[in-house]
């Protein structure tokens, strides 16, 4: 098999299997009791707080763990929403943020919110003049992920950051797809809210964190008991909360081999689909983007077609978000850079770890290069367009 769908989950490391496995059998005291049984518990979460916290620049005590991203987002859009309405009730977002994010800010439209969609250029950057034109006295938050999900693209963060630090709004931004893979500096990038998933770099499925700067006041998302500082009620997870750790542990020692590494992969599997798969096209940004994220449209075919024959072939792949799994409408992300519905149709995502070797890549773009031909060959819109073609050549 090989697995080129990292975006949609990695595989959990050994190192954090193993860190977790004592927690489930052996140390499995709630932490919250006050027995010493219960305080080795309390202290791998502590531990694990501060991992999860230096990776980003962030103070232990403003790490909050979630069952996820999805949580995570939905507890920094909501409570901000809910927080802040007194001075107003508008948020400002992109266009092609995760569903976690989008689906919310369409729930709080229905509870009386007003939410600017900024639009991306054709690369999927955020437009900042469009942005910054749409702050008003009444905005409260401005919620824009770190990098997208589907295309890779990274965000200007830092400048995103500075347009909300000196309008005094709140900054969040998911980086479900960015913690643990590209550099992250919470105060350089002036953001106050930064959600984050374990399943994404190496870590276990069901736990992720939201970091809250110091100051920020929202409220709780989960109401019931006293955990989390009050601020997110349920009985701790720690086997995930430990592995959670652990992930960000290893992230961090390996950051910079990690981005040169797949950054290095990624680029040289870009290059071969564009230069022997005719039609074909790279979306997202060119350089700006995730080290491991690829992603392509092809034209006279649809993708879900490519994606059951490549798992044919053993080759993990996808079309986009995880999320949208088994819909038939296009990406809205592809729709947003100003794709046709036919061309947003043709898409594959492939995702890259540092297990994907070099082998790995040659043997899926002969794979994809394969399919492409097969199913253009039984495609009537691609037989017409090459003999309008040599029409045009006679």
């Amino acid at each position: 098999m090989i697995y080129l769908d990292n975006a949609a989950t990695t595989r959990v490391s050994e190192e954090v299997f193993e860190a977790m496995k004592p927690y489930f059998c052996e140390q499995y005291a709630n932490p919250s009791g006050i027995y010493s049984f219960a305080g080795r518990s309390m202290k791998a979460v502590d531990e694990a707080r501060r991992s999860v916290a230096q990776l980003i620049g962030a103070q232990h005590d403003e790490i909050y763990f979630t069952a996820g991203g999805s949580e995570s987002d939905n507890w920094a859009v909501k409570a901000a929403a809910a927080f802040c309405q007194k001075k107003g009730k508008h948020i400002i977002t992109s266009k092609i943020e995760h569903h976690a994010v989008l689906h919310t800010c369409q729930y709080l439209e229905k509870q009386g919110y007003e939410v600017t969609y900024v639009d991306v250029d054709a690369c999927g950057v955020i437009k900042l003049d469009e942005l910054e034109a749409a702050i008003r006295p009444d905005t409260i938050l401005i919620t824009v992920m770190a990098a997208n999900n589907e295309i890779g693209t990274i965000q200007p963060l830092r400048e995103i950051g500075a347009l909300a630090k000196k309008n005094g709004i709140l900054f969040h931004t998911d980086a479900v797809q960015a913690y643990g893979h590209i550099p992250l500096d919470v105060d350089a990038l002036h953001i106050d809210m930064l959600s984050a998933s374990g399943h994404k770099f190496h870590g276990p499925k069901g736990i992720g964190f939201l970091y809250i700067r110091k100051g920020v006041r929202i409220g709780s998302f989960v109401h019931g008991g006293a955990q989390e500082r009050s601020r997110r009620a349920g009985t701790l997870n720690v086997p995930g909360i430990v592995g959670i750790g652990a992930a960000a542990r290893l992230a961090a020692a390996s950051l910079q081999e990690r981005q040169e590494q797949e950054t290095a992969l990624r680029d040289y599997l870009i290059r071969r689909v564009l230069e022997e798969i005719p039609y074909s096209r790279l979306n997202g940004h060119a350089t700006d983007r995730l080290p491991g994220n690829a992603n392509f449209c092809f034209r006279f075919i649809e993708g879900e077609s490519l994606l059951i024959l490549l798992d044919q072939q053993g080759i993990c792949a996808s079309s986009g978000s995880a999320c949208t799994s088994g819909s038939l409408d296009p990406s809205h992300v592809l729709l947003a850079l100003g794709l046709p519905h036919e061309l947003a149709h043709g898409s594959l995502r492939l995702t890259l770890s540092e297990e994907t070797t070099r082998e790995d890549i040659d043997s899926t773009v002969d794979a994809v290069g394969r399919i492409v031909e097969r199913l253009r060959s039984m495609s009537p819109l691609y037989e017409d367009f090459i003999k309008q073609n040599r029409k045009r050549e006679a």
